[in-house]
């Protein structure tokens, strides 16, 4: 194959493997089912969501050490097993604890793997416009929610949520396995031989000051993406609504994605950053304001909106700040900060609810933390 053949085979075994693997931004579809079927209250359907991102973002951390010693073949493969066995204990499930264990520990690590095998694959064939390319890969996860929210939605109430979860693991096991196909055909290297880049070392201000950025924002956008469809109906709307505004704000948010790695390629971080957080400030203050189950679907696209720039944004700026043998090793420890955004304001939002049967002190919340995200932003340096 040819460098270009190349780099769209990375771009396609990418969106193959990481849009089942976004059902996980859908998981707000599964919250009523599950507590229906469970019993469980919504503080611990936040924690099952909560405790994925962790595991997800412990298979990222994993993931440089494991492409430099396995072909990334075998590793689609391998993680597509795990994660589809995971789905199907979830399936089976007649406790919390069980739904937990597959959904949260199984099916996370494998996901999380293939997500930084898959971007690593892309940096080292991509040649330019590395931004948008990045922003299109770290677009997949929203855009898999926005293709899966209606399908698991419909297969929920058409079969049940144990044969939709079912499903799922078969969709996932089948994209892994072509993944893996289209990788080990293309012969995609996982590093660059030829460069003296060395990864490691200190990462230095540039890095803590995108992890904050990134931290702030994927805090409020986590907690839209999580739980829409349920924030959505506390605000009246009705259960079509519900599951068409998830469907718009995981749209909305994978459209940002991409909307962020291209600005990023064509304007200094900084304005991008500080834009993206008035985006969701602005959704944060109408939902405030406003609360109509109308207003609060569009409010919370705002919202995600504002997260997705910032994601293209930093995965568009680790090309631009680091060598591309790096970006695997850059990126995951950048989404450590996305792991402890999942576990704090959805999960806080959960509890709050349970509370106060509402979200607006969650709401107030997500306003302050990206006044503070702007801040931030405004210190972020110009390309190297």
């Amino acid at each position: 194959m040819n460098p270009g053949q190349r780099n769209a085979a990375a771009l396609v075994a990418a969106t193959v493997v990481n849009l089942p693997f976004g059902t996980l931004y859908a998981f707000s579809v599964f919250l009523k089912p599950m507590e229906a079927l469970l019993g469980a209250a919504r503080a611990e359907m936040s924690f099952v969501f909560g405790l994925a991102t962790v595991t997800l973002t412990m298979g990222m951390n994993f993931a440089p050490q494991l492409y430099r010693r396995l072909s990334p073949a075998a590793l689609a493969f391998a993680c597509g097993l795990s994660s589809a066995a995971g789905l199907w204990l979830c399936a089976s499930a007649s406790s919390f604890v069980q739904f937990a264990l597959g959904y949260g520990v199984l099916f996370g690590p494998g996901a999380g793997v293939l997500f930084i095998v898959s971007q690593q694959a892309v940096n080292q064939t991509v040649a330019k416009s590395r931004g948008l390319a990045n922003g299109y890969v770290v677009s997949l996860y929203p855009l898999g929610a926005m293709l899966g929210a209606p399908v698991l939605g419909w297969s929920i109430q058409v079969f049940g949520v144990r044969p939709t979860l079912a499903g799922l693991g078969v969709v996932v096991l089948a994209a892994c396995a072509i993944a893996a196909a289209i990788l080990r055909t293309a012969e995609i290297r996982m590093l660059d031989a030829s460069s003296t880049e060395v990864g490691g070392g200190r990462l230095g201000r540039t890095f803590y000051l995108l992890v904050a950025v990134f931290f702030l924002a994927a805090a409020a956008g986590l907690t839209v993406l999580s739980q829409a469809a349920a924030i959505v109906q506390a605000y009246g709307g009705v259960a079509a609504l519900a599951v068409g505004a998830t469907t718009f704000i995981a749209g909305a948010v994978g459209a940002a994605r991409i909307a962020g790695g291209w600005l990023v390629d064509h304007f200094a971080a900084a304005r991008v950053g500080v834009g993206a957080h008035v985006c969701s400030l602005v959704g944060a203050m109408m939902l405030s304001l406003i609360p109509t189950p109308v207003i609060a679907a569009f409010a919370l696209g705002l919202i995600g909106v504002g997260y997705g720039i910032v994601s293209g944004l930093a995965a568009g700026a680790i090309a631009q700040y680091w060598h591309k043998n790096q970006f695997g090793l850059i990126a995951s420890r950048l989404y450590i900060a996305w792991c402890a955004a999942a576990i704090s304001l959805p999960v806080l939002a959960g509890a709050l609810f349970d509370r106060t049967g509402s979200y607006a002190s969650a709401v107030w919340i997500a306003a302050g933390i990206n006044v503070l995200g702007a801040l931030i932003a405004r210190r972020l340096p110009v390309r190297k």
